[in-house]
């Protein structure tokens, strides 16, 4: 089953769309669904997850 995160705005066809395969998280374009899957470990998801994080933090004006 795929995932549209919680912060989608709009008609919030706009984001990205996970799921979760036991061992491995998919993500796909969601204005795109039967486009490409990118697969990763879960490790990996943690990371691309936590590098977007460290990234939108750089970037918020203080």
């Amino acid at each position: 089953m795929w995932f549209k995160s919680t912060y989608s705005g709009g008609e919030g066809n706009e984001c990205v769309e996970i799921a979760d395969l036991r061992n491995r998280v998919a993500v796909r374009d969601s204005k795109v669904p039967n486009g490409y899957i990118l697969t990763l470990s879960n490790d990996a998801f943690s990371a691309f997850v936590g590098g977007i994080a460290t990234e939108r933090q750089s970037t918020v004006p203080s």
